[in-house]
Parts: structure tokens; sequence; C-alpha cells
């Protein structure tokens, strides 16, 4: 046996280790098995190309060659060879340049317009603000709101809010009258309190009245912080004195007042202070004096027929009162109905003291208030929609919201921004409308709770506004400061679209009276052509009408009764 290896030159002489081993080092059997996996080679010899055919192009340009070059100008434009801090050398160039004829012509060419221009630079102030009388433009700033505080009914069983009212010393107190005006409601473990809230202390009430009747409604005296009136849920009116206590110093007699639920008073702009006025459902207005309260002063009575002898059983039931103080003997009445009474106190029989008559809601009309810097101009809010109306104008108003999806309890207008009003809805909703930003939606809309509001007050400083719930909360929303006061230009901007208007809805009436006279004429002309036969109207002008009008009917009853076979099937 013979075996040959191979080692190299630099390990001749060292030691050689050899062992034995098995003849076969590796062996691996076919499986049958990868026979499966075995592919045929299918060459191609046909290639394409997809890419797209390019070429190369070179062009040669000319290449230009730039330079940087400079000149000193602190003193004038020197040429090279000149050093400008030898006086010699600039003194000896200067005369050279000045006697050159070319100088002497330049200088006279450049002399004159440069003559203009020094005149034009000091006949100009270049230092003049030309808009030192223009006031900064504001900031464009969101409409927004926080709820600073919350006041809650005490009581375990809550007793929704159904009237608010601030205090005239700054509105640094709330008054808060509960009452549940479900009628026949379960009403178990339910208390007839009313509140006196400090605006900073939501934790307690600073004073709580107990009537023994609920109090529907609860107003301060804008002349005596600590006076205050309120309509009784029986009828009755009660007089109320804050350093008096919990229980009212006077209340009226039941036989002299309201037979149902007294919605809303209101104090008179009267020299002693002391006088009020009230309405109720049972459709009278009544004048008191707190002084004596055992009969009322006047009585009013809101029938819509216009008669000098009023009927208390067809009168509407009152549901919100509207007073202004600049103007003292006129005052208007929302009522059930949706028809607002426009009233005069001073006139002396039923029909001079209401003036005017007209419907605005489909519903009860929940609020009216009188915009502060435009008296002729008021909000009333119903049903689902609120609506602006104009004394000159009284069969339509002359601005109104689109529906809403729930229905609208209450509102206000703003004290400081003429052109801004509150609205609450049933779903908790406090709506903000300016008519000059935008009229088709609210500026902001907050979700402010999850149960209905039923009143909204504003505060005379136009930052808080006051809402209250069905679960008796009283919620006090602050604005932002763009929402508090108006600017330069919103007063005279409101009055004309007021006035654009009252025009439009003249201009509507006047149309609609013609159509109506037109109208009424020829209904008087048909009547004229009518014939007497036997002492009888002659019909025969109507025969063909009226068979028509009989053959539409019972073609639609006919048709009415094969829809209500069975299987629907028409023969």
């Amino acid at each position: 046996m013979e075996f040959i290896f191979k080692k190299e030159r630099r390990t001749f002489g060292s030691r050689v280790h050899f062992e034995d081993k098995d003849e076969v080092v590796f062996s691996e059997n076919s499986n049958p098995e990868l026979v499966k996996n075995y592919i045929l080679k299918n060459p191609v010899e046909r290639c394409t190309q997809y890419a797209g055919q390019t070429s190369l192009s070179v062009a040669n340009t000319e290449r230009a060659t730039y330079k940087s070059t400079g000149i000193t100008h602190n003193e004038g434009g020197w040429p090279k060879d000149i050093n400008m801090h030898d006086p010699e050398q600039t003194v000896r160039y200067k005369r050279k340049i000045e006697k050159d004829e070319n100088y002497i012509t330049q200088v006279m060419n450049l002399t004159k317009p440069m003559e203009h221009y020094i005149h034009q630079n000091n006949a100009v102030n270049i230092y003049e603000n030309y808009f030192e009388n223009m006031d900064p433009a504001p900031l464009p700033e969101p409409c927004k709101s926080r709820t600073v505080n919350v006041y809650r009914d005490p009581n375990p069983v809550k007793v929704p809010v159904k009237h608010l009212s601030w205090s005239p010393d700054g509105g640094i107190k709330m008054a808060v009258s509960h009452c549940d005006m479900k009628f026949q409601g379960d009403k178990t473990g339910q208390r007839c309190n009313s509140y006196i809230w400090e605006v900073e202390n939501p934790n307690e009430p600073f004073l709580t009245l107990e009537p023994k009747v609920p109090c529907v409604c609860l107003e301060y005296n804008q002349k005596d912080p600590t006076s205050l009136v309120s309509g009784m849920y029986n009828g009755q009116v009660a007089a109320w004195d804050t350093r008096h206590g919990k229980h009212p110093v006077m209340i009226s007699e039941r036989e002299v007042c309201h037979r149902d639920p007294v919605n809303s008073v209101l104090w008179n702009n009267s020299k002693s202070g002391t006088e009020f006025f009230s309405g109720g459902s049972d459709g009278q207005v009544l004048w008191w004096d707190t002084r004596k309260l055992s009969e009322p002063l006047d009585r009013l009575l809101m029938d819509p027929v216009k008669s000098d002898e009023q009927d208390l059983s067809r009168s509407y039931g009152i549901s919100v009162l509207e007073y202004e103080t600049t103007i003292p003997t006129r005052f208007m009445a929302g009522t059930e109905m949706g028809m607002l009474f426009s009233c005069n106190r001073k006139g002396k029989t039923p029909t001079e003291k209401i003036q005017i008559r007209m419907m605005c809601h489909l519903g009860p009309v929940y609020a009216i208030t009188r915009n502060p810097a435009f008296v002729k101009n008021f909000l009333t809010v119903g049903d689902w929609c609120a609506r602006i109306w104009s004394e000159d104008c009284r069969e339509s108003s002359i601005i109104w919201t689109k529906s809403s999806s729930s229905m609208l309890t209450d509102g206000a207008w703003s004290y400081t921004k003429v052109s801004q009003f509150f609205i609450t809805r049933m779903d908790g909703v406090l709506d903000t409308w300016d008519l000059l930003q935008q009229q088709n939606e609210p500026v902001l809309t907050v979700k402010v709770c999850d149960e209905p509001l039923y009143c909204v007050r504003t505060n005379e400083n136009g930052k808080f506004v006051s809402c209250g719930s069905k679960l008796g909360a009283t919620f006090l929303i602050e604005v932002s400061e763009n929402m508090i006061m108006s600017a330069k230009n919103d007063k005279p901007l409101l009055t004309a679209m007021f006035e654009r208007e009252n025009r439009r809805e003249k201009i509507l009436e006047a149309k609609s009276r013609e159509s109506k006279l037109k109208i009424k004429g020829n209904h008087g002309q048909e009547q004229a052509d009518l014939t007497m036969l036997n002492g009888k109207i002659n019909m025969a002008p109507f025969a063909s009408a009226c068979e028509q009008a009989a053959a539409e009917y019972f073609a639609a009853v006919e048709q009415e009764r094969l829809r209500r076979l069975p299987g629907g099937k028409r023969r």
C-alpha cells in the first residue's frame, strides 16, 4: 500500500502522526422522494427589453470667466493709483478733474433735478405718523365661555329652578325660586324653599326663604337690594325682606288674588318704590302695593276680544310680563296661547289700555325682553324659535332664528353688548346669538348640562350669565372678553339693520293689505253675481264645481277602499 501526501518545505523534519480510520468517510443513499422536486430546465432563447432607450449626448460650451473687483468708497471713488490718505495726490487729482469740460457739463445737468428733490424732501415730513388717531385693530378672539360656579338645591329631592333674579347692588347676590309646575305630579319629599345665593359662595345659600306655598317667581326691587316680591303657586303674592328673615313680611289674601299660579311679577317705576304688578295663568294682571296687600290697586284682563266688557272665562293665561322703566306707563304680556298684548296703564277703558294684540308663537310665550339700547325692538321666545319684533310692525317679526331641534325655554338680551342675546333649550344647551356677526346660527353653543334649562338671566356688567335647570341646579357662566362690550360701530350698524328690516316688513304689509282688499273685492263681485230664484240663492253657477268636488271625493274613497283589500291588489 502506498500513500502519497504533500507538505510544505518549512515543515520538513517535523514529526509525522498517522492514525488508522475506516475506508468509507461519508456515504449517503439516494432518496426517491426527491425526484419529485426535480424540474427540467426550459431554456429561453428570446430576450425582451422593456426599458426605454437612452443615449448619451454631450455639448461643449464656452465657460464664462468672472472676476470680482471693488473700489473703496469711504471718501468718494478713487482710482487704484491714487492714495486717498495722501492729501497732495487727492488735491492734484481733484484739480485735474475740475478742469475737464465734461465735469462742468455733468454738474450743470445734475444740479436741476437734484434741487427739485431737495425741495421735495424739505416739504415732506418723512417722520410723520399717518395713523396716530386710529385705534389699534382688535385681535380676533374666538367666542368661548366657562362655568364658574354651580348652585344646587340643598334638599334631597331636587325641585326645578323656575326663575332667577340678580340683586341691584352690583349683582353680588342671586335670588333663585324653585317650583315644580307639573300638574298633579308626584311631589313627595319636595320642599317649598327658595334661596338667595352669594355669587362667591356656592357651598351654602346666603338666605333660605321658606314660604308655605312654592314660589313660581321671585324678583328683586331695583331700588332696594333687601326687598323682594314673589308670585306663589296658589295665586297669592308675597313681599320679602332679607333683614326680616326666612318668612314673608306680608302676603296677599287668597280671596282677592289670582285664581291660578302667578307666572310673573315685576316692580313698577313708582315714586314710593313699593308698587308692583303680577300676571297669572287665570288671565289677570293685578297691581299691588307692598304696604297694603289686602287688595289690588287695579285689575286688567287679557281678553283677546276687543271690547270694553271683559270676560275672565275667555281671557288668555299670562306666561310672562315685560316692563321697561324708561316707559313707565306701558307694559307687555305674553300669554299661554302665543298672543302678545301691548298695554298702556293710563288708559281709562279696557279698549284704551290694551292697544295691540298680535300672535307671536304657536305655543306659550316664554320670554319677552326689550333691547337695552333700542327699546322699540323686543325679543320673544316660544315654541322652536326666537323672534325680534318692532313696535312699528305688528303683523310679523322683523328677524327670527331658524327652527331649533329642541324646544326653547327662555331668552335674555345682554346689557352691555346691544347685538347679543342668549337662548336656553330643553336639551340643556345655551345658545349665544350675535346679530352683527352672523344671523343663520349662534356664535356660541354650550352644553351646560344634560337636563333641560328653564330660565336664563344676564348680569348688568355683561360678564356673567346664570341658567336654571330642571334638577334644581343654577349655573353661573362667564363669557369671554369679546362677548362683553360692544364695539365702536356696533350701535349704528344695528340701527341700520333694524331700520332696513322695518322698511322691508312695511313694504310686505302694504302688499299683503292690497292682496286682501283685492280678494275681498273679487269675493264681493262673486256675491253680487248670485241671483235669487224663488227666494233662494241660485246655485247654478256652482253646480259644475260641486259635481267636480264630489267626483274627486268618491274617487279618493274608492281608491282607499281598494288599497285596504287583502293583498293590497286593485281591481
